[in-house]
């Protein structure tokens, strides 16, 4: 059966090709330079020299044909066709980089057989941003023939993306399709002026993908932070195109700024919810220095539920919200409720990252409940993990945050149990006016009493000890600084953990409160400053 929309689309894909076929005039250089504004990993760009590709944790070495059939899971497939890696070999600088680079456009210029996700909107997009990006780096200085191959190729590749608006693809990847388009009909407004097309599109994304509170409409820390810089580099382009920005993009940058401000902890690192590594603090700080808006971040993010308790040195960061909506939900994780702890530049409970480019194992393993520092009933994830995205899922999730006298508490709730067990998990948050007292209190609710397990994931630098009692764990951080958790009405236990907050893997410890099943259907617990 044909889809909506599918008939003029399959329409446009045929006068695309006709064109590409009956075009013989290319332009022999971008008619306007446009700059990738992003720092590249010299490090990445080193080992990409010899031959291996590192994206999110995931590695693998470059095979002999890299653009053709890839191996490897489809984020990491995405990354190597999309060529933003090319600012990691311009981060390199040297000449053995720069011929790396151009080897590598060269290979793909010349690949019969490309692996299909090459034309998927968002990655084709991307891959025509990064050869104009880091033109002057790679083809600048290169040889005729392979500079008209480049060029030709980047007007057919705008015509192939202009046909394939707008992206089937509802999240941020329709905003990496249109700043490929964008960027094409700046840098070549002869041959690729796709630019009404573009712009009739960017104006329904932003409408529809960020939310009344600035946030992204995937809920991922990591997918608004890529949502932001896709953003600032469009408003970049229409500057030097010299193109008025629709009115839909007024006020948008600055309001998801502030919105970024509220994901991340005092060391500058994003909250690990929804798919999110910790990112380099440089990274998220050139970003919001281009996104041109400084201030507090909000206390509370209301149209997507995340919430900050913020007090002293302690900022407690809470994911409160409904998971977002099938279609929307690709780095979504189990993690309803969770929370993350820090104080001052230090992490003290966290979840455990993602590793949204490595196998199917690590990745759900990541996405589970258990990987989060929240409830879990019977061992059982509150969403079902799928490959795109989550089946069951909470319904019903509400939450409530109140202020007094310097001091936060949050009260939520979701039903994500409620088809498998009846229940919902209740929880209450609260942290003092001077943040050296956070305490919290988990319910289950349901008409048959549920096994359940509290989780308190602990950053890889700090360091747990069981007391002789089993009643308390004192929490060590670099600084010195201690810690204590406390528990009534469960066994308290030191376990072992792992964290994928950063590039590679790390080992780390987790405290498990674990309820009795046929007792109190409640844990209450605190975590306290010691001395």
């Amino acid at each position: 059966m044909t889809q909506p929309g599918g008939f003029s689309r399959n329409a446009r894909f045929l006068i695309a090709r006709l064109q590409n076929m009956r075009a013989a005039n290319f332009p022999d250089a971008p008619a306007l330079p446009i700059r990738d504004p992003w720092p590249g990993d010299p490090s990445r760009g080193a080992r990409l020299v010899k031959g291996d590709l590192e994206y999110l944790g995931a590695g693998k070495p470059m095979p002999t044909r890299p653009f053709s059939h890839l191996p490897g899971a489809s984020l990491l497939r995405t990354h190597t066709l999309g060529f933003s890696w090319l600012r990691d070999l311009r981060a390199l600088g040297t000449d053995a980089a720069r011929s790396r680079a151009r080897h590598l456009v060269s290979e793909f210029l010349d690949e019969e057989q490309l692996d299909p996700l090459s034309a998927q909107p968002d990655v084709s997009g991307a891959r025509i941003t990064a050869w104009l990006g880091h033109y002057d780096f790679f083809a600048a200085s290169a040889n005729d023939d392979f500079r008209q191959q480049l060029m030709s190729r980047l007007v057919a590749e705008a015509r192939t993306l202009s046909a394939a608006l707008p992206a089937e693809e509802q999240d941020g990847r329709a905003l990496t399709a249109l700043k490929g388009l964008l960027a094409a009909s700046v840098a070549m407004p002869e041959h690729a002026n796709y630019l009404t097309r573009a712009l009739k599109f960017l104006t329904a994304e932003v409408e529809r993908q960020i939310l009344s509170d600035g946030c992204h409409i995937e809920r991922s820390p990591a997918a608004h932070l890529a949502a932001l810089q896709d953003l600032c580099e469009i408003r970049a382009l229409l500057q030097v195109g010299k193109i008025a920005a629709p009115v839909a993009m007024a006020g948008v940058i600055e309001r998801m700024a502030l919105a970024l401000r509220a994901l991340r902890h005092g060391d500058g690192g994003l909250a690990l919810f929804n798919g999110s590594k910790e990112d380099l603090p440089s990274l998220v700080d050139l970003v919001l220095s281009q996104a041109g808006r400084s201030g507090r971040a909000p206390a509370a993010i209301g149209a997507s539920g995340f919430y900050r308790l913020a007090a002293g040195k302690s900022l407690v960061i809470i994911d409160a919200g409904a998971p977002p909506a099938p279609g929307l939900d690709r780095f979504a994780h189990a993690g309803t409720c969770s929370f993350e702890f820090s104080i001052g530049k230090e992490r003290l409970i966290v979840n455990c990252g993602a590793a949204p480019a490595a196998g199917p194992e690590w990745r759900d393993a990541l996405r589970s409940t258990a990987a989060h520092s929240t409830l879990t009933i019977a061992d059982v994830a509150s969403s079902e993990l799928r490959e795109n995205g989550l089946g069951r899922r909470p319904l019903n999730v509400h939450s409530q945050r109140h202020e007094a006298g310097g001091a936060h508490w949050l009260e939520a709730s979701h039903d994500g149990w409620g088809k498998l067990f009846g229940a919902v998990h209740r929880r209450q948050l609260y942290l003092s006016d001077s943040g050296e007292d956070l305490r919290g209190e988990d319910i289950v609710e349901a008409e048959q009493p549920q096994p359940f397990v509290v989780r308190f994931h602990l950053h890889p630098n700090v360091t747990a000890s069981l007391q002789q009692d089993h009643g308390a764990v004192l929490l060590r951080l670099p600084s010195g600084q201690g810690w204590r958790l406390r528990a009534d009405q469960a066994r308290m236990t030191v376990e072992e953990s792992v964290y994928f907050g950063l590039n590679e893997p790390r080992r780390a410890e987790q405290v498990v409160l674990t309820g009795h099943q046929d007792g109190p259907q409640q844990i209450k617990w605190a975590i306290t400053k010691v001395g």
